[in-house]
Order: C-alpha cells, then sequence, then structure tokens
C-alpha cells in the first residue's frame, strides 16, 4: 500500500464518518426549525439524510475502488477525481447557503468536503 492509497482510504473514511455524522442528529435538526408545517419537516427530512447519504456514498465508492482495485488505474483516478468534483460542488453549496448560520458544524461542512476533495485529488497524483 503506497502513498496513494492511504491518502485515499483516509479520505474515504474522513467523508463517509463526516455523512453519517450528518445523518445522526436529523431528528434534532428538523425540531430546530421549530413549528412548521408537516410537509416542511419532511422535506428537510429529506434533504438532510439526501446529504448525508451522498457524503456515505462518496466515501464508500473511492474506499472500494481503493481497497479492490487500487489507486492505480486510470478509470479509478478519473471516478475518484470526479468524486472530489462533486464535493468541491457540495462545499460552494453549502458555503453559500448553510454555513451562513451560525451553526458551527455547518460551517466546518465546506471546510472538511473540500479538504477530502484535495486529499483524493492528491491521492489520485501521488
Amino acid at each position: 500500500m503506497g502513498l496513494a492509497d492511504v491518502l485515499l482510504l483516509t479520505g474515504s473514511i474522513v467523508i463517509l464518518i463526516w455523512g453519517a455524522a450528518h445523518i445522526a442528529p436529523t431528528r434534532s435538526v428538523v425540531k430546530g426549525f421549530g413549528a412548521i408545517s408537516e410537509d416542511n419537516k419532511r422535506i428537510i427530512t429529506m434533504e438532510w439524510i439526501a446529504e448525508g447519504l451522498a457524503l456515505c456514498f462518496i466515501g464508500v465508492l473511492v474506499l472500494a475502488i481503493t481497497f479492490f482495485d487500487g489507486s492505480n488505474d486510470p478509470i479509478s483516478r478519473n471516478v475518484i477525481r470526479l468524486s472530489a468534483a462533486m464535493l468541491i460542488i457540495m462545499a460552494v453549496l453549502t458555503q453559500l447557503t448553510g454555513a451562513r448560520t451560525p451553526i458551527v458544524a455547518i460551517k466546518l461542512c465546506p471546510v472538511v468536503k473540500t479538504a477530502v476533495a484535495i486529499i483524493f485529488i492528491l491521492g489520485t497524483v501521488a
């Protein structure tokens, strides 16, 4: 296992944990919106879980690619780079929306996503 694989596995585990940590507080996040309609509660729940699942999927995808195929395969590198691009897109979206709130965890979200994206890119060139 080389440096590239260590970087990719580390980034995968970090974003997988971040995604799971995103899903875990869903109920309390929805309650934090106060008295809103049931439809709005469902939409917030859906979106909150969907982002967490997307992060978990990216983590599992890169983890599986790295574990089973290695990081030297050109197709694997492209999938990992596309995963990094998606994390950057999600980081920008979060920075423009949720990170403007006073909630510290949401302010950290773009930083974590961007850091993992950089780790993924480094893992494809190391």
